[in-house]
C-alpha cells in the first residue's frame, strides 16, 4: 500500500507491521523515523544494517522473535536496504509475527524492484516514497523555525541558507540549530553572521573513512557514512581511495611476513608514512592478511565496475561494500 509522507501522521503506526521507507531525501527520512517511529517505541527500538541480518539471518529472527516479559511492543529499524532483504520480508509475513513493527530505510528503488513493488501491493504494508525537498518546502520550514523562535530575518537571509543547505533537509536542520544557538543574545541575524555561521561542517575525509573500515572500526565506519551525503562522482572517489590504501596495505604485509619487525618495516616504507597514520595502519596490517588484502583488491575492482553500471543504487552499493568490509574476519 503506498502512502504520501503528509498521510504517516494520519495513521495508528503500530496497525501495521512492515514499513518501507525509500528514496534520496535521507534527512526526510531521518525525521520520520526519529519523530513519529522512536517516539512510538521509545523503550524497545533496535537497530540493524541490511547485511549484519542477511549474513546473521537466524540471529535475527531469534532478536525479532524473543519476547522480554518487560517488552510488550518492538520497533526494528533496518537501514541501507535493497532488493535482498525481499525474501527476509516474505519470511516475516509467512511467520505471521505480532506486536513488532519493522522499518525499512532504503534509498532510490526504481519501479521494478521487486521489493518495491511487494510493499506496493500488500494492504498491510506501506510503501512510502520521500522525494527530494524542492525550495518551496525548505523556505516553508525556514520561515516557520524563524517564526517559532521570533528571529528577526531578511528573505534574502532566507535564500542564502537554503542555498547553502543544498537541497538537503538534514543540512538545513543542523544549520538552523547553529542560528538558534547563536541567536540566543541577538534579536537579529544579518547575512554577515551567516556567512559566518553556515559554513557546513566539511565532511569526514575520504582517507579517514577507507581507514577506519580496513581497521575493522565497524561502528566508526557507520557513523562517518551516517554524517555524508555521497554524490555518484564521491563513490568513484572513495572506491578508488580504496583500492590505493589496500594495495599499499598488501605492499605492507608482504615485507611484514619477509622482515617480521612491523614497526621498522613502516618506518623504512617508501613513500614515508606520516606518524599519525602508523597506529592506524599497524591496527589494518593484524586484521588482514595477504591473501585477504588480495581478495579484497579484486572486489573492490568488481565493486567499482558494479557503481558504474548502476549509478542509482550506487551509494547503496558502496556502503553495503564498505560496512561487509568491517564485518568479515580475516583468516
Amino acid at each position: 500500500m503506498i502512502i504520501k509522507t503528509f498521510e504517516l501522521v494520519k495513521i495508528n503506526l503500530k496497525k501495521k507491521n512492515l514499513y518501507l521507507l525509500y528514496g534520496s531525501n535521507e534527512g526526510f527520512k531521518k525525521e520520520v523515523i526519529e519523530q513519529q517511529f522512536k517516539k512510538s517505541f521509545s523503550e524497545s527500538t533496535y537497530l540493524f544494517e541490511e547485511s549484519e541480518v542477511l549474513q546473521n539471518k537466524d540471529s535475527f529472527f531469534n532478536s525479532i522473535l524473543s519476547n522480554s516479559f518487560f517488552e510488550k511492543e518492538k520497533l526494528i529499524i533496518i537501514s541501507r536496504v535493497t532488493d535482498k532483504m525481499k525474501d527476509v520480508i516474505e519470511e516475516i509475513l509467512e511467520k505471521k509475527i505480532e506486536d513488532l513493527v519493522i522499518v525499512l530505510n532504503a534509498g532510490i528503488l526504481e519501479k521494478k524492484s521487486k521489493l518495491r513493488a511487494l510493499f506496493e501491493k500488500e494492504r498491510e504494508m506501506v510503501c512510502i516514497p520521500f522525494y527530494e525537498d524542492n525550495n518551496q518546502t525548505l523556505s516553508a520550514i525556514v520561515n516557520s523555525f524563524f517564526r517559532i523562535n521570533k528571529i528577526a530575518i531578511s528573505q534574502e537571509s532566507i535564500n542564502l541558507i537554503i542555498q547553502r543547505c543544498r537541497g538537503d533537509r538534514q543540512n538545513l536542520q543542523a544549520e538552523l540549530e547553529k542560528i538558534k544557538s547563536f541567536s540566543a543574545n541577538k534579536k537579529r541575524i544579518n547575512t554577515k553572521d551567516l556567512l559566518k555561521l553556515t559554513n557546513l561542517a566539511e565532511n569526514y575525509s575520504v582517507s579517514e573513512l577507507i581507514d577506519s573500515c580496513l581497521a575493522k572500526n565497524k561502528k566508526k565506519t557507520i557513523n562517518i557514512l551516517n554524517e555524508n551525503n555521497y554524490s555518484l562522482d564521491d563513490c568513484i572517489i572513495i572506491i578508488r581511495t580504496f583500492l590505493m590504501k589496500s594495495k599499499k596495505l598488501l605492499q605492507l604485509i608482504k615485507k611484514i611476513e619477509n622482515e617480521k619487525n612491523i614497526d621498522q618495516v613502516i618506518s623504512n616504507f617508501k613513500p614515508p608514512i606520516f606518524w599519525k597514520d602508523k597506529e592506524i595502519i599497524k591496527i589494518q596490517i593484524k586484521n588482514w592478511s595477504y591473501k585477504n588484502i588480495e581478495n579484497l583488491i579484486y572486489d573492490i575492482n568488481d565493486t567499482e565496475l558494479l557503481i558504474k553500471k548502476n549509478s542509482p543504487s550506487s551509494i547503496n552499493i558502496l556502503n553495503n561494500f564498505i560496512i561487509n568490509q568491517t564485518i568479515i574476519v580475516s583468516n
